[in-house]
């Protein structure tokens, strides 16, 4: 059974998903842009058997707050406070992630800060190398991000349009048939709440600041032994499969598995991802 649960973490309300046994391993699922928590409610039954599943909406997403773009200062910093205090009031002081776009620079500032907690890392699709970016994807939001203003911007606004959102989950995907009109549907109609769109302009301008991390990141990877589980829409038009193949540079212990889909793998390969998550977990969790 999953539990949806609000809670509330210095002043803001956060949105959480949460199956499992309370005295399981613990793995904390985190999402990218432009969806939620929504993206793993599939994934989190097949792991509550013999997890402790947490999966919450980040401020701005979801059915977490959304506090205005004037009210909230949105950075990738702030989102990985309040998720770093999340944890804590639920706690849990040992986990594995799991990320996916988004995710991966909020759960590398988790590791950074608390090197201690992380158990194991799977990415899926969640970059943390200079490789792993598209150029015909990325170079819009660099200007952006390097010179904020109407030159810019209409650029990396159309990424929130319904044609961007739906291209997110339909390209790379060798059957788009397998992938639920609801997941753009509900993307979609959260980024259009009013006020949405500015907070999202502010991420695509601070995710500049997620590069200069990395190498903090791979200098995480290779003094703490952590085990890396990297499963990756090879298809993918935003982050591409040099961006799974760099982590085997740092991590020891990695795995790479790139697969025939796209951004959102798992609308299109539940199964297959699930299978390689239950393999590396049972093998990398005692």
């Amino acid at each position: 059974m999953i539990q949806h649960r609000t809670t509330t973490v210095d002043g803001h309300e956060l949105f959480y998903r949460e199956a499992g046994p309370a005295d399981a391993p613990a793995i904390v699922l985190l999402h990218g842009y432009p969806t939620s928590s929504f993206m793993f409610r599939h994934l989190i039954p097949l792991l509550a058997g013999r997890y402790r599943v947490l999966a919450p909406d980040h401020l701005g997403f979801g059915y977490s707050a959304a506090p205005s773009a004037d009210e909230f200062d949105y950075t990738f910093d702030a989102l990985a406070d309040l998720t770093s205090g999340l944890l804590d009031q639920l706690g849990l002081d040992r986990y594995a992630v799991y990320v996916q776009d988004y995710g991966a620079p909020i759960a590398w500032r988790l590791a950074l800060k608390h090197p201690g907690r992380i158990s194991a890392i799977v990415t899926q699709n969640g970059n943390g190398y200079e490789e792993g970016f598209v150029d015909s994807f990325w170079t819009g939001l660099w200007a952006y991000g390097a010179n904020p203003g109407p030159d810019t911007e209409p650029a990396v606004r159309a990424a929130l349009s319904y044609d961007a959102i739906r291209w997110q989950y339909l390209h790379g995907v060798p059957d788009p048939s397998l992938v639920s009109p609801d997941t753009w549907e509900h993307d979609h109609a959260r980024v259009s709440r009013p006020g949405n769109d500015e907070i999202q302009l502010a991420l695509f301008r601070d995710y500049q600041h997620n590069r200069p991390l990395y190498p903090r990141l791979h200098e995480f990877l290779r003094t703490h032994d952590v085990p890396v589980l990297a499963v990756w829409g090879r298809n993918d038009e935003i982050f591409g499969p040099a961006g799974a193949e760099a982590f085997a540079r740092d991590a020891r212990d990695t795995e790479v598995h790139l697969i025939d889909g796209g951004h959102f793998l798992l609308e299109s390969h539940l199964d297959v991802v699930a299978g390689y998550l239950h393999g590396f977990l049972g093998r990398v969790l005692k």
